[in-house]
């Protein structure tokens, strides 16, 4: 059967996966970063310590991580369709038995182990899928996929945190549950890839590792996995203590919030702007260009005392670090077979998690051996050009096609 068939999307026309990818990745992540929301109200209603609810989210990370290369895997052998929906029910459930836990320690397990595993479930199933269905917009496609992440503190969490106002934590916890199921289960039947049997970058005689194991020892996965490790390594510690260096500063708690929200508003913007780029200029250079624009951004901030100053930074800094992000799919795409597209996700989101986990703790390690947060900007600084350079050394993949061509089924 050929690509031709109506059962089987054409290259670069399967922007329904594209749509239903980004709100679902949107929801997920919406409800892992949900919590912040409902740590007072929690800690009010339950007298459980603020670090204990704070260490679901740690887990939750954890789990995602971890998570996201089992479901990578099971994706490549099953397909992005029946592991996407296991996300789904499991991301609802877990939301529902988080809303009933009467001890912290259930809490701990539903909310952090089980909505981070649920979670895990979207980004590298779906990426992958986006990634072998796309050619000469795959950067774009990829980036408006992303670009739900982007949008969930900024929808997911407000309306969480409206709904507490009303009807409190536990109503509000068991309704995002039901509205995971009644919002996203109709979505899952457009999570479908084209069935590919090339090589990667479209190249017909191209020679990629033949299996999972083979790719993931070699030099492209090697530079891949290092290069997104350091990446999230060097932005996730100013993404963090950022907040807190700008009060320390001397601005007022309201106006330190607003320099995050600057920050993941810009992200979107980068995300599409470094997509279209990685488009027409390969996802190599760009990559490398927003690394080394994330490095001096995040030691920047040591320069600015003002909002003004520190909205300017944000803006170059959050653009940068969130551009940054969809384009390892799509070196993974240039160097990696498409039916090992999943695996090869999963493992490098795996380690992007242990950076993000990372650097919140050596920023703070820092501070609290130095008072300061200069070598936490300057450490930043150095590990952001570590990760240019890593980059570099990623082998030269194919370009995209000039234009969209068919697959055999």
């Amino acid at each position: 059967m050929s690509a031709t068939s109506p059962s089987h999307p054409v290259l670069d026309q399967n922007w329904a996966l594209v749509a239903a990818g980004a709100l679902m990745t949107c929801v997920a992540i919406g409800v892992v970063f949900s919590l912040a929301v409902f740590l007072d109200p929690l800690g009010a209603d339950t007298g459980w310590s603020r670090a204990g609810i704070s260490a679901a989210m740690t887990l939750a990370f954890l789990a995602m991580g971890l998570s996201g290369f089992g479901w990578g895997t099971l994706s490549d052998r099953y397909g992005p369709r029946p592991v996407v929906l296991a996300g789904v029910v499991l991301l609802g459930l877990a939301s529902v038995l988080a809303s009933r836990a009467t001890t912290l320690l259930q809490f701990q397990a539903t909310f952090g182990i089980l909505i981070g595993a649920a979670a895990g479930a979207f980004f590298a199933p779906i990426i992958a899928a986006t990634s072998v269905s796309f050619e000469r917009r795959r950067g774009l496609a990829i980036a408006l996929v992303s670009a739900g992440m982007g949008v969930a503190p900024m929808t997911i969490a407000p309306l969480a945190g409206w709904l507490v106002t009303l009807f409190g934590w536990r109503t509000t916890m068991l309704g995002i549950g039901i509205g995971t199921w009644v919002v996203l289960l109709p979505f899952v039947r457009w999570i479908r890839a084209v069935p590919a049997t090339r090589g990667p970058g479209g190249d017909a005689n191209a020679s990629p590792p033949a299996n999972a194991r083979d790719a993931l020892r070699s030099p492209a996965f090697l530079v891949l996995g290092g290069a997104f490790f350091a990446c999230c390594a060097a932005h996730s510690g100013p993404i963090f203590h950022t907040v807190s260096y700008a009060i320390g500063c001397g601005l007022p708690m309201v106006a330190a919030v607003t320099i995050y929200s600057m920050e993941g508003a810009a992200g979107l913007g980068g995300r599409l702007l470094f997509g279209v780029a990685a488009d027409r200029w390969g996802a190599k250079p760009v990559l490398v260009v927003g690394l080394l624009m994330q490095a001096f951004a995040a030691v920047s901030y040591l320069a600015v005392n003002q909002l003004a100053g520190f909205y300017a930074v944000a803006i170059v800094f959050g653009a940068a670090y969130g551009g940054t992000m969809p384009l390892y799919a799509a070196l993974a795409r240039e160097a990696f077979d498409a039916r090992i597209q999943g695996t090869v996700l999963g493992a490098a989101t795996l380690l992007s998690s242990l950076g993000m986990a990372l650097g919140p703790f050596i920023g703070g390690w820092l501070f609290d051996r130095f008072g300061t947060y200069a070598w936490l900007y300057i450490g930043s600084m150095i590990v952001g050009l570590a990760a240019a350079g890593i980059a570099m050394a990623f082998p030269r993949g194919a370009r995209p096609a000039p234009s969209a061509r068919l697959q055999n089924a």
